[in-house]
């Protein structure tokens, strides 16, 4: 709200004419007028006078906001401030997320081994239950790391993760050499693509192995 619909809005709260604002403050009823309109603002000496007059504060005024709402405001800030995690909080969340999400994978491929051979289940249904697997797995990873808030790295942290790209680009690139070597090998096209999501399951293997390690290090500081 700018300041020309304050004054109008306090005006009309005040059941007062310009006539009377303008009687009150010693100016001509046009000034008033352009004063509502945005055409011009109050001189300085002006600014006490009308808060005196609609018995507000300077800051109500010229904002159009009650000292209340600003307190208000202040205080989600706040609250959203205490809220906020810290780093710390989200390395843990973090390894938490991986790590259970390895678990999710892991078994995943072993329900695949086992289900149509062993427990003599329908191939359809068994490759439907490891997608949905592993697509439960991936989401929450993808929501937790979605949803964290940015921090600053440090030079270390930065260094770690050009270090977990560069493994993680090594052991994508064995993967591919290994799948194409194996499926032309035995032919079966339709399951060889397991190899990628294995690819994927030690990535995150390495970034959780990332993640201990930093929080050993951080516990032996301590």
């Amino acid at each position: 709200m700018n300041f020309g619909e304050t004054l109008f809005k306090l005006r009309k709260e005040k059941n007062l004419s310009q006539e009377d604002v303008a009687d009150k403050l010693n100016v001509t009823r046009q000034t008033v007028s352009k004063w509502e309109t945005n055409q011009s603002t109050p001189d300085f000496d002006k600014i006490l006078p009308l808060c005196e007059l609609f018995e507000i504060s300077t800051e109500e005024l010229l904002t159009g906001r009650k000292p209340e709402e600003n307190n208000t405001k202040v205080e989600e800030q706040e609250v959203e401030q205490e809220k906020a995690p810290t780093k710390e909080e989200v390395r843990k969340k973090s390894a938490e997320v991986v790590s259970t999400s390895v678990f999710i994978y892991i078994a995943a491929v072993a329900i695949l081994i086992v289900a149509i051979p062993v427990l003599q289940m329908n191939p359809i249904v068994a490759t439907a239950l490891f997608l949905c697997m592993i697509a439960w797995a991936t989401a929450r990873i993808i929501k937790h790391y979605m949803s964290i808030p940015k921090f600053e790295k440090s030079k270390e942290e930065k260094k770690e993760t050009e270090i977990i790209k560069q493994i993680n680009g090594i052991v994508g690139a064995i993967c591919t050499i290994i799948y194409f070597i194996v499926s032309f090998a035995t032919m079966a096209w339709y399951i060889t693509w397991v190899i990628f999501i294995i690819d994927g399951l030690i990535c995150q293997i390495i970034k959780l192995l990332f993640m201990l390690k930093d929080k050993e290090g951080k516990t032996d500081e301590e």
